[in-house]
């Protein structure tokens, strides 16, 4: 899932550039930028809310309301649990403890040697089939301490 793009300001002005003249430009740039870069940076945020004529408030508002957009980059793999009812009724509580203590990491949180991200989310749109999971757009169904093995043995290699 790597990034082989490093922040180049330069470049960064280029795609400010090209998706300015569009209605509601914000989303589409921040996109792109999410999508070349791997997350939306600090200095992005400044550069396209000076590219805007918007306050760096304003952008960084957008940034942190949408899940899509990450403030830093995230791991080689990333984990999304649902943490929504449906699954916590199926046991997803303990799944989702499993899996922090698996990873030694937290929701919202990397890895110190950047091969997993873990993230919360709130419905996969698997319901009947709680608990769930996703692991790089990849839909794992009725999560159980065989499969949370399975998956943070993938996630390691």
């Amino acid at each position: 899932m790597g990034y082989a793009h490093a922040f180049d300001p330069e470049d960064a002005a280029a795609i400010i550039d090209e998706l300015k003249h569009l209605e509601g430009p914000l989303l589409p740039i921040l996109h792109a930028f999410q999508a070349r870069y791997g997350h939306v940076s600090e200095a992005a945020i400044q550069l396209i809310a000076g590219g805007l004529n918007l306050s760096r408030a304003e952008v960084y508002g957008v940034v942190s309301f949408y899940h899509d957009f990450h403030e830093a980059p995230h791991g080689r793999h990333v984990l999304k649990v649902c943490r929504a009812e449906s699954c916590q009724a199926a046991g997803g509580d303990a799944i989702a403890a499993s899996i922090e203590d698996a990873l030694g990491i937290k929701f919202g949180e990397t890895s110190s040697d950047g091969q997993v991200t873990l993230e919360a989310v709130y419905c996969l749109g698997l319901c009947a089939a709680s608990p769930s999971a996703m692991l790089d757009g990849r839909l794992v169904a009725r999560l159980t301490e065989a499969k949370v093995s399975a998956l943070v043995e993938e996630v390691r290699l």
